[in-house]
């Protein structure tokens, strides 16, 4: 690259770094309802704002102007992207089935 910047490792399964799986808690183990709704509004406003990074890093990959040495960061972008919503929906699915 002419900036000299280097570029991380594209590995998609390491682009946020590393990371632990949810721990499923005991079938006793329940959300408090007053705490979930708090949660999943925040899980619904995170989407939000979430659909906005993958509308633009969509227009980003499609775009003809982006100049050759940028792509690798495009190429980025839509991984943290397609990781970042993967872990929301996980995050949503874990309120939804403890509350």
């Amino acid at each position: 690259m002419k900036s000299g910047v280097k570029v991380p490792s594209t590995d998609p399964t390491n682009v946020l770094g590393p990371e632990e799986p949810l721990r499923t808690p005991s079938p006793d183990s329940v959300i408090p309802a007053g705490l979930a709704v708090e949660v999943r509004r925040l899980s619904h406003d995170l989407s939000n704002a979430l659909e906005i990074i993958v509308q633009c890093s969509y227009l980003l990959s499609t775009s003809q102007q982006i100049p050759e040495e940028s792509r690798a960061w495009v190429t980025l972008l839509e991984q943290g992207v397609q990781k970042s919503t993967s872990v929301n929906k996980e995050l949503r699915t874990f309120i939804q089935s403890h509350s």
